[in-house]
């Protein structure tokens, strides 16, 4: 049973849920951001391409080309970017390890005064820093300090693969499109199916970061449509020479 006397977010504090809810958002939203990317930087290119020569092997190629380069360059990147987050939030905790383990009364007068700066009173913040202190202390001056959990650090391997997965993902539909579509109406086709596919990853962007759907959905159609019309004017222009 919970103590009445202690406030409900410090009554939780041990509790996973809202931690652990929020990293699988983030990566949902990564990975509805590298399947727009996928499916944004492909278009532009097979759709240029298209506009510079009717050959479907040569849009084909081109278009190969880009997933596989966007894809192995969004892992590369998404790899290093979370290797360095990983490398910060193991100095961290190994920081706080060591603080706990050379000055322990320091450490305590510090969880203290950070739930005394969350509103307790000093008697029950002092309290709660003990007790947390005696149940896991690294664990509760993780939380606190650094909204760090020690069983959770960051999987650059991960995230490398789950980059390159959407990017592919994304990268195959305006691909298909242009392939499988006659070629005198290949270009219309894949431009409707991109902005079907834009307006939803928008939709799903905004619904996972709270933000205004119309917006969000207007953005990203816009970008992506003005991303195809500006490289077949190119590849027209290109292959016209």
């Amino acid at each position: 049973m919970t103590d009445s006397t202690v406030p409900k977010d410090v009554a939780d504090h041990d509790e996973p849920h809202g931690q652990g809810l929020q990293q699988k958002l983030n990566w949902l939203r990564a990975g509805v951001l590298g399947a727009n990317d996928g499916i944004v930087s492909t278009a532009a290119l097979v759709v240029g391409v298209a506009g510079a020569t009717t050959d479907r092997g040569a849009v084909g190629i081109a278009g190969l080309a880009g997933l596989i380069a966007g894809a192995l360059s969004m892992a590369a990147g998404e790899y290093v970017s979370v290797s360095t987050q990983r490398d910060t939030e193991r100095a961290l905790i190994a920081k706080e390890r060591d603080e706990l383990r050379t000055m322990p009364e320091q450490e305590l007068a510090e969880l203290t005064q950070l739930y005394r700066d969350k509103g307790l009173s000093p008697d029950l913040a002092r309290q709660v820093a003990v007790e947390l202190t005696e149940k896991d202390a690294l664990k509760a001056h993780l939380d606190v300090e650094l909204n760090l959990d020690a069983d959770d650090v960051a999987n650059p391997w991960t995230a490398a693969i789950a980059s390159a997965i959407s990017f592919s993902v994304g990268a195959l539909l305006p691909l298909l499109a242009i392939l499988l579509s006659p070629e005198l109406i290949r270009v219309p086709v894949t431009f409707a199916a991109v902005v079907l596919a834009l307006a939803l990853t928008g939709v799903i962007s905004s619904k996972l970061g709270g933000a205004a759907t119309s917006r969000a959905v207007i953005r990203n159609v816009l970008g992506g449509a003005l991303a195809m019309i500006i490289t077949y004017v190119v590849g027209r222009l290109v292959g016209g020479v």
